[in-house]
């Protein structure tokens, strides 16, 4: 019985440590510096978006497929954003897994998640993809964000760089007994993000 309670402590004091340093490495990534370096592979409706800033045009409203996804309000933006992190930290960042929001000028847009470890060693740099797929119906049926997201495009296939806020909220995931068990809060990044991005 002795050596069961004596075994039962060891496991517990395992667990704790191993929890301990998960804590400190999430830690470390709070003091991280995020940047979104770029955006590509981003479609609407099944239309490149490039395509659009090649072409010199910005109304969304003239996408083939836009009409239909209208009616169905159903209008899929999908995209890949390529995060770039850097620890300026003496500790291991690193976090296992984690759900996402991303708010565009203080609205929230896309959610998700990215099931991959990532480490970032101490003074180090990596990047992450994160892939956003989202329905957007409801900001093209909003005034103001379909000005905003038209003024933002118009800044690169113009030449006149417009600048916006993206805030990214980041939940990471702790191991615990072999499963994950979500991080109390979220990490907030606020980024002035520039149209020239999506060049």
């Amino acid at each position: 019985m002795k050596n069961l309670f004596l075994a039962c402590l060891i496991i517990l004091s395992l667990g704790s440590c191993g929890i301990n340093k998960q804590a400190q490495q999430i830690k470390a990534l709070e003091k991280c510096d995020y940047r979104i370096t770029d955006a590509t592979d981003i479609t609407i409706a099944g239309t490149d978006v490039r395509k659009l800033i090649d072409g010199k045009s910005v109304n969304t409203l003239s996408i083939p497929g836009i009409a239909l996804g209208m009616l169905r309000k159903d209008i899929p933006l999908r995209a890949k954003l390529n995060l770039e992190i850097s620890n300026p930290t003496n500790n291991l960042a690193a976090i296992n897994d984690f759900d996402y929001i991303v708010l565009i000028n203080r609205q929230e847009v896309f959610t998700g998640s990215v099931n991959q470890s990532v480490n970032i060693g101490a003074g180090q740099t990596t990047r992450v993809p994160v892939q956003v797929n989202a329905n957007i119906y409801k900001f093209l049926t909003d005034n103001k964000m379909l000005n905003d997201i038209g003024t933002f495009i118009g800044g690169a296939t113009n030449g006149s760089e417009k600048k916006g806020l993206v805030t990214l909220k980041i939940r990471p995931s702790i191991k615990v007994a072999g499963g994950l068990v979500k991080y109390p809060g979220y990490i907030t990044i606020d980024k002035e993000v520039s149209s020239k991005i999506l060049l």
